[in-house]
Parts: C-alpha cells; structure tokens; sequence
C-alpha cells in the first residue's frame, strides 16, 4: 500500500531556545533563511507523500501562515518583479495538502501521533519529527518507505550516536541484521550509558500500521507523566514485528543549541550564494581565534613561571 500521508507534531514547547520561542514556534527559527519545518515538509513531499497533518499547540499560528497563501506579498513581489523570490513563495503554499489539528494538552509524542488517528484511518503513514534535519540524496524518509515496502512491517530510522549521548534518545535492542535492516527486540527511552542495549538512536523518522493507535491507547503515562510512543512501540515489537533501517545523509539535531549552529553553518556552506564569503569569514574567524589562545595560553605560561620564581 502507497504511503500517503504523514504526522508532523509540532506542539512542543522549544523551553531549550528561550527566549528565541517566547512569542514563536521553535520550528520556525530558520535554518539560513527557511524555516526548519519547511526542511521537513520539502522532505515528505519528496519522498511521495501527499497529505501532511501537523499537531500543533497554543502559539503555533504562525507555521499555519507560513504554508498558507499570502495574497497581499504576491502582490508586491509582482509589481516589484521579484520572479524567483515570488515563484519561491508561491511554492510554499502549494507544496502539499496541509491539515492541522491541537493538541489541547502537551501529553507527548505517543499523545501526538493518537490525535491523528481520524486523520489517518486504516493505513501505514509517516511520522517526522522536527528536531532531526535530514540531509542526503535519497531523502530519509524515502529510504523507509522503500524498507516498508519490502517488508511491510513497521519500520524506524535510526543512526549510531556516540554512548555518552544515548541518554538524549531512543535506543534501539537490535536483534539480526540484514543489509541496513536490523530486527528490533526492544527499545528503551532515553537510557543511562550503563543500561543502553546499543549505540543505534531514533532518529525521528517512522512508517507506521495503523495497529500503533491501539497501542497508544493501552499504554499508560510514561516518563515525563506523557503518553511515550517509544512504549506503543514495545509493544508492537512483542506483538508483531518492528524493524529498523540505518538511514544514509547527514543528519542535524536542531534541537540542541550546538546542533542547530552546525546546521546553520553546514547548509548555509552547501549554498553557491553563501559559500565563498562564508568560508572566508570562517577561516579568517579560526585564524583570530588561534592567535588569541596563543597569546592568552603564552601569558597564562608566563605568569606561572613568574609565581613559581617567586615562592
């Protein structure tokens, strides 16, 4: 069966970029000069996907407008014969068919992704997470649905984190492995190094049956007091079967502070516009830097030696 549509929740709070998401959605803080949710988007349409829902909460009004038409910018682009900045533009608000439901509570992702099931009925379809920015030729979730494809089981993208960063995610138990396939065993949330099954993190992206909603309704309030998709999804590894493809492309974790810099930095470099003064700056910046930590490193040496001769 054709994957049709996807499930982008985008109703988390962005407290990790306060106060930048006071008064705005963490998901519209742009990567150079798009917004990261329009990376995620641009990524379902180009892997086939047809419809997209977002849930969203309170202040999210903006992503709404941002994937709407807006006649009155039209205009002005026109009379003022910006043609490829127009064709951008009207690009935006076209791309898909967009659909957006509140999530009245912040319950978490599992509580996210049950508020869609109306939406999404009795087919397989997407989940994408606006935290993870996928960068690579074959789009990410396209390499999913290819997996779900031959498998037709429930299928997660994952990616090997270093172990002193398994507690920021998903861990995945793998069992045998073909090609980039692994079995999933189980899956733990956000483990301690010492309790982590692997070093293979959830990197949110997922095809799922439709079977996930009867498991987000029979589990119960996990870590955080929030319906956590991660226990759906042990679940359905007990009951059926769940696998887990290695996704190829680079991968950005917009959701850390250091992240979203790389992101910024790395995207804006892969750009023809961008990359000769940017790389001058960048090395120009690297330069004065070094000298700087050779002079304050030359002093710092200079004022011990001076202390020792002194006592």
């Amino acid at each position: 069966m054709k994957i049709k549509k996807a499930v982008i929740p985008v109703g988390g709070l962005g407290t990790r970029f306060l106060p930048a998401t006071k008064a705005q959605p963490k998901e519209m803080l742009p990567i150079v000069d798009k917004p990261a949710v329009q990376y995620i988007v641009e990524e379902a349409v180009a892997s086939g996907i047809e419809s997209i829902i977002f849930i969203t909460g309170r202040n999210k009004k903006s992503i709404e407008d941002h994937f709407d038409k807006s006649v009155e910018l039209e205009l002005l682009l026109e009379e003022k014969q910006k043609v490829d900045i127009l064709k951008e533009v009207q690009q935006i608000s076209s791309m898909s068919n967009i659909h957006y439901i509140r999530q009245k509570e912040p319950l978490g992702l599992g509580h996210a992704v049950l508020c869609a099931e109306q939406f999404i009925g009795d087919e397989p379809f997407a989940v994408l997470l606006g935290d993870d920015i996928m960068i690579s030729e074959k789009p990410a979730l396209k390499q999913l649905i290819d997996t779900y494809h031959r498998t037709q089981q429930s299928v997660i993208g994952v990616k090997k984190v270093a172990m002193e960063d398994v507690s920021k995610y998903g861990i995945i138990d793998p069992g045998s492995k073909f090609g980039q396939v692994h079995s999933v065993k189980d899956l733990v949330e956000k483990p301690a190094i010492a309790n982590a099954p692997s070093d293979l993190a959830v990197m949110g992206r997922y095809i799922l049956n439709p079977s996930i909603f009867s498991y987000l309704k029979s589990i119960e309030l996990g870590v955080g007091n929030e319906l956590q998709l991660t226990d759906a999804l042990r679940l359905l590894c007990q009951k059926e079967r769940l696998v887990a493809l290695d996704l190829i492309g680079k991968r950005y974790d917009i959701g850390d502070k250091v992240g979203y810099l790389k992101a910024m930095i790395e995207v804006a470099l892969q750009r023809e516009d961008l990359n000769d003064s940017l790389l001058s700056y960048l090395e120009k910046l690297v330069e004065t830097e070094r000298t700087q930590n050779s002079v304050y490193r030359s002093k710092l040496n200079k004022n011990k030696k001076i202390s020792s001769a002194s006592s």
